[in-house]
């Protein structure tokens, strides 16, 4: 399953929530399980992410909430400083996932 970039947007609401990289970076994942979830699968079945940001800097912070939304083995990724994301946002990740 391919997973197109999620930002964080807030599925109540549409818009992007409020707070630093690391919310947005747990509303990016939460949307990313859902979508995930509503095919079956779980986040174990991610292999492969591709991890977008605009400040080289955030990924420290970044990385603390990715690495409690995944277990080990955690999924293969790329990491890229962009010059500009969707809706004024600080991340965005895309996913691969592979039933079992």
């Amino acid at each position: 399953m391919y997973v197109s970039g999620q930002i964080p947007l807030d599925p109540a609401t549409g818009k992007l929530v409020e707070g630093d990289v690391q919310a947005q970076t747990e509303r990016v994942l939460g949307n990313l399980k859902a979508i995930v979830e509503a095919a079956g699968l779980s986040m174990g079945n991610i292999v492969r992410t591709t991890i977008f940001i605009m400040d080289m800097a955030d990924f420290p912070a970044i990385n603390q909430v990715y690495q409690q939304a995944f277990s080990e083995p955690f999924p293969a990724r790329a990491t890229v400083q962009v010059a500009r994301l969707p809706a004024g946002a600080s991340v965005e990740i895309d996913a691969i996932a592979v039933a079992d």
